[in-house]
């Protein structure tokens, strides 16, 4: 491939004297790269080059273009900086040697601590494109790029950078509102991540494409000429939906018993106008011609996303009951929502200032500071719930707006506004009506918060991720800062009563607390309790840790009565479909560690490898390797609650097990001095589901305590 392209796309908007420069870079990097091969046989050059182009399409500035066709010369050629700066002046030389160090950053699967390094990489990677957006732009182009050309690589490798494409550089391009790069980067990932499931759904599209064009010319036909009638000056197109996008919304609609044929925008439209005033008027024009439908209504005109985008969206009944989605939106937005932050570089480097390039990325800015404060953990966590995620945006009782990750609660809100008005907050009022503390806001709410007129501080269940009273990782880590800040022996002991209480919860007994210390890292148990005193080691973790880590934990637990006695998941020396059974002696549960036993005429029996009979065998050749599939049984678990007696305490609880999605084999009840005590068989699959449902039955007003009931030792000599 030559140059030809990427000069052609060039001149269309850079004067001649940029373009020249763009034609230099070229000819260094096809001097530089002369003779090297990729691993699919192409010349080298065609990887720079390609990733030069797409940024042409961006209409990126001259320097953006020429140190993307710089960018592998000092790794692979040997090139230095120095003689990239000499030749083609600072700035393209410091866009050349960000985007090196970028390429150096590495999310590979299986390295050492790798939470940790990614944790790392991250904060690379935005103190890089705090410093000059452009590196990142560089970045994305070429990851799209190789993402083209992944099958010269092992399948190992490829899954491996498709992983790394899906949770990092899409997630980034939306996040910069690069919707050009972004889907092409999800389709690329999911193609190779997901072979059947992107191939299912390209053929699903695929067979309904006749159908779909005849409808989509129909109904653009049926709308340009209703515009034409109120003299209204608009494009109308067909808007594709990608293949990932598409799959994703499968899923949600599956888990509503929904089909493919349900999914609104298959059918949409995108309509180009040149004022803000006409998106108002062809969106009248439409409610006019077809009946909308009100919940599918959204205005991220008066309400842009944080990514910058703005549009109107609404979805309309066409031709009985045939749903279709309409965007309506300016030439400008329309440009933005293609190219993201990158439709301003141009005026931000220029003569024409944009003022609101800043406030577009003040989301990154806002996270540099913060990222100061987090831990690898917290930082990783941050990333996810609040840049790479769909966000709400809420209004002060003084009419100023703020944006909150989608799911955040009222307590997320104080922490955002005040630390000290989240620590004081007691209560909050959302549009006028008092609300939960746990409430999720939704998009134009108003919130106001309560506080306490003393200093009276967080309470330590506002991290209990099970009751959900905060979502963000900034309000997460202000209260954890908050119990640290306690004096230490206020934290054990805080630690000690909490960890008491989820082990008798659980009906778990803990035999050595120094052992369980260093599971969670903790050098002592001193650090272990005051760890969980201040919430840095929350119940939830607990319950997991000890209940899938029973070996290195000397835990002696009272095992759950199976349902079944056979168990479709159990894996023979990986594989499936043979004869086994569970122990009666022992009991195994999912997460437990386990060796089968071949019996005479029964097939495999499977035990726990801590049981006295497995231990005890005679015939060790009959003991053979197996290991949990996918787990499908239920067990049942005897629960035992203690409450204030009320109207209506039943129902309430009776609705919390059912949104777990838990069934509920047998209840009864008992009253004594105004408490009502209930004990329920619930079926549940593990202890890290079981103290999920636990803690929210807690939190049901008037509940005392929610424990696991005492149960005999079953015994392991039979």
């Amino acid at each position: 491939m030559d140059s030809d392209s990427l000069i052609k796309k060039a001149k269309e908007y850079l004067p001649p004297k940029k373009v020249a420069l763009v034609k230099a870079a070229y000819d260094f990097a096809l001097t530089a790269h002369q003779g090297q091969v990729r691993k699919s046989g192409d010349p080298y050059l065609d990887h720079p080059l390609q990733t030069a182009v797409m940024l042409a399409g961006l209409q990126l500035d001259a320097a953006t273009l020429a140190a993307a066709l710089l960018h592998d010369v000092t790794e692979d050629c040997g090139v230095p900086l120095t003689e990239i700066e000499a030749k083609f002046g600072p700035e393209v030389s410091r866009l050349v040697d960000g985007t090196t160090k970028l390429s150096k950053l590495s999310w590979r699967r299986g390295e050492a601590n790798k939470r940790e390094s990614q944790a790392q990489n991250l904060r690379k990677m935005l103190i890089a494109i705090a410093e000059d957006l452009r590196v990142v732009f560089i970045k994305l182009a070429d990851r799209l790029h190789n993402m083209h050309t992944l099958g010269a690589l092992s399948s190992e490798k490829r899954r491996s950078i498709a992983q790394e494409t899906l949770e990092i550089y899409a997630p980034l391009a939306h996040r910069l509102g690069i919707w050009q790069l972004k889907w092409q980067l999800e389709d690329l990932a999911f193609r190779y991540l997901e072979p059947r499931q992107y191939h299912k759904v390209a053929r699903l599209i695929a067979t309904r494409r006749t159908q779909r064009e005849a409808f989509m010319a129909k109904v653009t036909q049926v709308l340009r000429q209703e515009l034409d009638k109120a003299e209204i000056k608009a494009e109308i197109a067909g808007r594709p939906k990608h293949i990932y996008s598409i799959y994703n919304k499968m899923n949600r609609y599956a888990a509503q018993g929904k089909d493919f044929d349900d999914i609104h925008d298959l059918f949409a439209i995108r309509v180009l106008v040149d004022t803000i005033p006409d998106c108002y008027k062809v969106l009248g024009v439409i409610h006019n011609l077809w009946h909308p439908l009100p919940e599918e209504f959204n205005d991220f005109i008066a309400n842009p996303k944080d990514n910058g985008y703005q549009s109107l969206h609404t979805t309309v009944l066409c031709q009985g009951t045939t749903p279709l989605e309409i965007q309506i939106r300016t030439y400008d937005m329309h440009r933005t929502a293609d190219l993201g932050v990158a439709s301003h570089w141009r005026y931000k480097e220029g003569t024409s200032q944009d003022t609101h390039f800043e406030d577009k990325i003040a989301w990154l800015r806002q996270l540099i500071e913060w990222q100061s404060e987090l831990g690898s953990e917290e930082f990783l966590e941050s990333l996810k719930t609040e840049v790479f995620i769909d966000q709400v945006f809420v209004y002060t009782p003084t009419g100023e707006i703020k944006a909150l990750p989608k799911g955040a609660t009222p307590l997320d809100f104080a922490y955002r506004i005040h630390t000290e008005l989240g620590h004081r907050c007691i209560g909050a009022k959302v549009n006028g009506r008092l609300v939960p503390l746990n409430y999720e806001l939704k998009n134009s709410d108003i919130v106001e918060v309560m506080t306490a007129k003393a200093g009276k501080g967080p309470s330590l269940d506002w991290l209990n991720p099970d009751l959900g009273f905060v979502k963000t990782s900034h309000a997460r880590e202000k209260i954890r800062q908050w119990f640290k800040k306690q004096e230490r022996t206020q934290n054990i002991e805080r630690g000690r009563q909490i960890l008491d209480r989820e082990l008798k919860r659980l009906g778990i007994t803990l035999s050595n607390i120094e052992e369980t210390a260093h599971l969670f890292n903790c050098e002592s148990p001193d650090d272990f309790l005051a760890a969980i005193g201040y919430g840095g080691i929350t119940p939830h973790q607990l319950a997991v840790k000890l209940a899938i880590e029973p070996e290195e934990t000397p835990i002696v637990a009272k095992t759950l009565r199976a349902k079944k006695t056979t168990s479709a998941g159990i894996q023979v020396l990986g594989v499936g479909d043979l004869l086994t059974h569970l122990a009666s002696c022992c009991h195994p549960l999912p997460g437990d560690h386990i060796i089968g036993y071949i019996t005479r005429s029964q097939g495999i029996t499977v035990h726990r490898k801590d049981c006295i009979n497995a231990m005890n065998v005679e015939d060790k050749r009959r003991l053979i390797e197996v290991s949990w599939g996918e787990i499908q049984d239920v067990y049942p678990v005897d629960i035992e609650i203690h409450a204030w007696d009320r109207v209506g305490l039943l129902r309430d609880i009776t609705t919390i097990i059912a949104e777990a999605k838990v069934n509920i084999a047998s209840m009864s009840t008992a009253y004594q001095n105004e408490v009502t005590t209930v004990f329920a068989t619930v079926e549940i699959m593990n202890i890290p589901q079981l103290t999920q449902l636990l803690s929210k039955i807690q939190s049901v007003r008037g509940v005392i305590s929610a424990t696991r009931s005492s149960q005999a030792k079953v015994s392991l000599s039979s």
